[in-house]
């Protein structure tokens, strides 16, 4: 499935438990937040890429690291897709092997390179070193600032929803995050509690999402650059700056790939009225075993999903709390809201003469 809708949901759910917590990143967040939503997703998911390439359009299609037999658009014959650099072709599996651990620091990472893993607890620590990083050499914007604390969102939820770390209880048919019940998670998401419950609008949010610029504190805390700053000094371990030049190929093409999904996802979300009931596409049905929409939504309801999705924020919150203890620059960021127009008027009312 998708990701995207899970992830972005995360941030957006984090982003509110941090209004609440009057965290001092909170203003910012929301001042560059398809920033933040970018760091949420392609922060870390960088084989965002087709996995093939359709023989009858020539379009690029699936999901890099997922097998693809036949095309989706028209269900003819697929090719490999490749991403060419330097004379070079690599496949979204190599790239994925590469770059995967080196965002989600604390798993993911290849076979050879697992020893490079960040302990859960260490994991403040180094997001805080990036923190000043960021903010001490590639300069004093907040955009970064929102997009790092999208990317501290995803490795949390991913932990969780994963089992990586304990904290989420989920049993949603078969579990807590499976083949099976991945679709009533990405269309009780987008459609109950996205749509209906918070007003989103997700077309619009996941445009956004993928039209923000790659953020060059990403190969840093990546470790695929010159070690420096604070984060070299605490983790000194892992840097690859030899892969900067493919990694700076891969991000550009996760954002370009990601905009060609999102109509893609949008469409395959779509619910049709029939009768008096709603219906999702035939494929997410098929995957779940044969529920009807009404029937994911029971399920969802039945095992508590907003509850773990509730728990999933809090835990993000207590992440970015952490790293603002260690950050005394974000301490120092302001909290107050902006002077409301009706605040204005009411100090700059004419004078009486």
């Amino acid at each position: 499935m998708s990701g995207i809708i899970g992830h972005t949901m995360y941030a957006i759910l984090a982003g509110k438990a941090a209004d609440h917590r009057k965290l001092p990143v909170a203003p910012l967040i929301h001042r560059h937040y398809s920033s933040f939503l970018c760091g949420a997703y392609l922060g870390c998911d960088v084989q965002t890429m087709p996995e093939a390439v359709c023989v009858d359009t020539d379009q690029d299609v699936g999901y890099g690291t997922a097998p693809l037999e036949k095309s989706p658009l028209t269900g003819g014959k697929v090719r490999p897709w490749s991403l060419d650099f330097d004379g070079k072709s690599f496949r979204p599996r190599e790239i994925h092997r590469m770059f995967y651990g080196r965002a989600h620091l604390v798993f993911g990472w290849a076979a050879a390179e697992r020893k490079q893993t960040v302990p859960w607890d260490h994991l403040p620590d180094f997001c805080a070193a990036v923190v000043q990083d960021a903010q001490e050499l590639f300069g004093p914007g907040e955009r970064q600032l929102a997009y790092l604390f999208g990317w501290m969102a995803h490795i949390v939820g991913d932990s969780l929803i994963k089992s990586v770390q304990p904290g989420i209880e989920l049993k949603l048919l078969d579990g807590k995050y499976t083949p099976k019940n991945r679709p009533i998670q990405d269309l009780v998401t987008y459609h109950e509690i996205g749509v209906k419950e918070l007003g989103l609008n997700w077309p619009a949010l996941l445009s956004d999402l993928a039209g923000t610029p790659v953020e060059p504190i990403q190969p840093h805390y990546m470790r695929v650059a010159r070690p420096r700053g604070e984060l070299a000094a605490r983790f000194p371990n892992a840097w690859s700056p030899q892969l900067a030049p493919l990694l700076g190929e891969v991000l550009n093409e996760n954002r370009r790939y990601q905009a060609i999904r999102n109509p893609r996802l949008v469409k395959s979300y779509r619910l049709r009225k029939i009768g008096t009931e709603w219906a999702c596409s035939e494929e997410l049905s098929r995957q779940t075993g044969g529920l009807t929409y009404r029937e994911m939504v029971e399920a969802a309801d039945e095992a508590d999903f907003r509850h773990a999705l509730w728990g999933i924020a809090e835990e993000i919150a207590h992440l970015f709390e952490q790293v603002i203890e260690r950050s005394p620059s974000l301490q120092e960021l302001p909290t107050e809201k902006h002077v409301s127009w009706e605040e204005l008027t009411r100090r700059w009312r004419r004078k009486s003469r």
